[in-house]
């Protein structure tokens, strides 16, 4: 009579395995051409940094989009945010939560000075796609007093100043605070039109 060759257990074929110990040698050996499968790496962003990236690409493109506004409109627009005035401190500063590191976060975006009168502004560039900034949208202890926020939306740009965010007041949908309306600026209301119909045109799928 055949006896397997590993337990002794009867078998049909001499020099063969029965059928417990063929099953164990079948599994062992698929376990082992898995040990050997070479793991194939994640391509692409994690879902975080992708998010990152993205509300940081729809930032730049409501800060240069204003950019171009004011600078059509003769103003001196000079970049003064962290990323512009210390090239690289973004990717440092990730993580960072000291006094320091958030000071140099709540930098505003530019300082712009008006060609006709000379006066000079800190301005703040955010975008929001449901076109509502409120005092709570500001940092913590936001340090410049003095500074305009500038709020791109889907349909509309509008205005509004720390104090006034402060006094409770807020930019929504229904409000009525528009760049043209802020006579510091003095602007020119067709040619904030035009920026608002290209706002339209970056954003209307976000």
């Amino acid at each position: 009579m055949a006896t397997c060759i590993i337990c002794g257990e009867y078998t049909k074929f001499t020099g063969g395995l029965c059928i417990s110990c063929y099953s164990k040698k079948n599994e062992t050996h698929r376990a082992e051409e898995n040990d050997n499968l070479e793991v194939e790496p994640k391509s692409g962003l994690p879902e975080d940094q992708k998010r990152y990236r993205y509300n940081m690409i729809k930032g730049r493109i409501a800060e240069t989009l204003i950019q171009e506004l004011f600078l059509s409109l003769n103003f001196n627009v000079f970049r003064f945010g962290m990323e512009n005035t210390i090239p690289g401190i973004m990717e440092l500063l990730k993580g960072v939560r000291t006094d320091v590191a958030h000071e140099i976060r709540r930098m505003p975006d530019f300082v712009m000075q008006n060609p006709v009168n000379k006066e000079v502004y800190f301005i703040e560039v955010k975008f929001r796609a449901n076109g509502t900034f409120t005092k709570n949208d500001l940092p913590k202890n936001y340090p410049y007093a003095n500074a305009y926020i500038i709020l791109v939306s889907k349909k509309h740009i509008k205005c509004i100043t720390v104090p006034e965010l402060m006094d409770g007041k807020e930019i929504n949908p229904e409000s009525k605070n528009y760049l043209v309306s802020r006579k510091e600026f003095d602007l020119d209301k067709e040619v904030i039109i035009e920026f608002c119909k290209f706002a339209t045109q970056f954003f209307e799928s976000v």
